[in-house]
């Protein structure tokens, strides 16, 4: 009766526990960029074009995928809390003062060679895809799930 009691109150505190079917995001540098640990504050600023330099004197590159990408969708709310749709507004008056939203490359693989190649560049990938030629700054908490990118 007890061992039953205790099977039925596990039971139910995992069908209460909230599903997670989710993945990090992998934001990426250079292997020559000095930047090795970035803040949310810090990644915000920087794809919001608002920090254009490294505290080293670097300029920043910024870099997104194509804007109907799940994983670019995932970015931008993870990390703007915006769909890249409600940015555009943003970036028309950005564009205005002379500040260009980052650039947009085709595919993850196109992200991982600029990044490595490019001093100051800085983007985000699945972490499946993260390999040697560039480092991991930080991982950004997704709701969605990547795992069918890497398969």
């Amino acid at each position: 009766m007890k061992t039953m009691t205790i099977l039925r109150a596990l039971l139910l505190a995992l069908l209460l526990l909230p599903t997670v079917n989710a993945d990090d995001i992998v934001v990426i540098t250079g292997l020559q960029t000095p930047l090795k640990n970035a803040s949310i504050k810090q990644l915000k600023n920087i794809f919001l074009r608002k920090s254009l330099l490294s505290e080293s004197r670097l300029r920043w590159i910024p870099l997104n995928l194509k804007l109907d990408d799940p994983l670019r969708v995932a970015f931008s709310k993870s990390l703007l809390n915006r769909d890249p749709d409600a940015l555009e507004a943003y970036w028309n008056e950005q564009y205005f003062q002379g500040i260009t939203p980052p650039y947009v490359v085709s595919s993850e693989e196109a992200m991982l060679r600029f990044v490595s190649n490019t001093p100051g560049a800085i983007g985000y990938i699945a972490p499946c895809h993260l390999d040697k030629r560039v480092q991991e700054v930080f991982r950004l908490n997704s709701p969605l799930s990547f795992k069918q990118r890497c398969e």
